[in-house]
């Protein structure tokens, strides 16, 4: 049976990832992080650490979150 990675790390990663992608959205969307928490109804410090990859998000944010963006929540969790 393979073995899977350390769960911290792998779940530190995936949260980096998902935060990075968010990260790149809103940059090429030329928008501000607080004009995103704002518009997707999130407070600043959920966004800001969600954003960083510290924090896990529910799906429900990262819906608002994708939505303000103009994407699918699928593009912020695909690698």
């Amino acid at each position: 049976m393979p073995t899977l990675p350390d769960d911290d790390d792998w779940l530190l990663r995936e949260r980096r990832a998902i935060g990075d992608r968010i990260r790149v959205k809103r940059l090429h969307e030329n928008r501000t992080q607080e004009s995103v928490f704002l518009a997707a109804g999130v407070a600043r410090s959920a966004y800001q650490e969600i954003e960083a990859g510290a924090a896990d998000a529910r799906i429900s944010t990262l819906m608002k979150i994708a939505r303000v963006l103009g994407v699918h929540v699928t593009d912020l969790l695909r690698n």
